[in-house]
């Protein structure tokens, strides 16, 4: 009864609103306004308030709600760790049995013949043990004063 009661102040609230709004020469605003001061109404004749403030006190109501969200719970958790696992054990040999063989299994083979060497560079005589030539860097280096 309360509830009926908040909502229809709710509703004739928002009409006034709507009426002031109106007044101000903002028609669409106060048509918006309007269209949502009646939604409250329109619920309490529809039966969905009584119906929310029923399950709303009702301690069988929140005992269902509870038990759903168990059972949501329990299906999350079982996902979850199938996903972890890669599927079932029938999933995964159905899934190995439907896997077609390889279209060319020597794909992966050059096709162009043995691989070569490319031809060592001539090395240009200061550095014997192995490293790079940064001969180069270094005049740049040098030419900037670093």
């Amino acid at each position: 009864m309360i509830a009926e009661t908040v909502c229809s102040a709710v509703s004739v609230a928002g009409l006034g609103i709507a009426a002031v709004t109106a007044y101000r020469k903002r028609f669409l605003s106060a048509a918006r306004i309007a269209a949502y001061a009646l939604v409250p109404i329109g619920l309490v004749m529809t039966g969905v308030v009584q119906w929310a403030a029923d399950t709303a006190f009702s301690p069988t109501a929140w005992a269902g709600i509870g038990v759903l969200g168990a059972a949501w719970a329990l299906f999350a958790t079982t996902r979850a760790v199938e996903r972890r696992r890669g599927g079932t054990r029938k999933q995964r040999k159905a899934a190995a049995a439907a896997q077609p063989d390889a279209v060319a299994p020597r794909a992966s083979a050059p096709s162009l013949g043995p691989a070569t060497r490319p031809a060592a560079r001539p090395k240009t005589g200061s550095r014997t043990d192995g490293s790079e030539d940064f001969s180069d860097i270094e005049a740049i280096l040098k030419k900037h004063g670093i």
